[in-house]
């Protein structure tokens, strides 16, 4: 059942990065009047916040994945993508409520503002650091299913890419930021779909990597 609600928390983590850059409204943010009316509206906030749901809920998936695997790279992959978020999501809170407050301030320098909020060394260094943890871990974890052939390779590595494009995307127009969106969606569902199709009692059980290994032990105590 753990690996269940597992599966379900990846499933829930795609449709919010889905939901993250089709609700965002899309106005010219290099332009006072267009940074106003994207930032001040409650869509900013909706769209902001399905990300961080979505962020939060991955490493909630990424525990099934390990719990199946059960290999050194899984393990990896795990820590690596929560730290990641830990990492990342106070940027985007900042992006959320933030320049939310300050749009809506009426500030005649909201432009100056935004990218004193955005640009901010520490807060621009760790956001980076963040988004790339994330993507490497990933990546690891892609590599721990693609290693283990317990469940399907094609979604792992489609899961991989979709994280590992997370940052490259932010240069994209709002037509490629959406399609980003559909890749990372349609990797975390048809991942989830595959732990949740999972019998139960495997969960946690040595995976083939280590099922081999211990038959070597015992091969040589016999």
């Amino acid at each position: 059942m753990k690996a269940r609600w597992s599966a379900t928390a990846l499933a829930v983590a795609g449709l919010m990065f889905l939901l993250y850059p089709a609700t965002r409204p899309w106005h010219d943010e290099t332009t006072l009047a267009g940074a106003r009316e994207s930032m001040s509206s409650n869509a900013w906030v909706a769209a902001h916040f399905f990300a961080m749901l979505g962020f939060i809920a991955v490493p909630l998936g990424l525990l099934a994945l390990h719990g199946l695997v059960r290999s050194r790279l899984s393990l990896a992959g795990l820590l690596t993508v929560w730290i990641g978020v830990g990492l990342t999501l106070p940027y985007y809170g900042a992006e959320d409520f933030g320049l939310h407050a300050i749009a809506r301030s009426e500030t005649p320098d909201l432009l100056t503002v935004v990218d004193q909020v955005r640009f901010q060394p520490l807060a621009a260094t760790i956001f980076a650091l963040g988004l790339l943890m994330l993507g490497v871990g990933a990546v690891l974890a892609a590599v721990a299913v693609w290693r283990s052939g317990a469940l399907s390779r094609a979604a792992a590595v489609l899961f991989a890419i979709g994280f590992a494009l997370f940052f490259p995307q932010f240069y994209l127009p709002p037509a490629g930021r959406i399609a980003h969106g559909v890749i990372v969606a349609v990797g975390c569902i048809w991942l989830a779909i595959a732990l949740w199709r999972t019998p139960e009692d495997s969960a946690g059980a040595p995976g083939p990597q280590q099922t081999h290994l211990q038959g070597d032990r015992e091969s040589r105590v016999m």
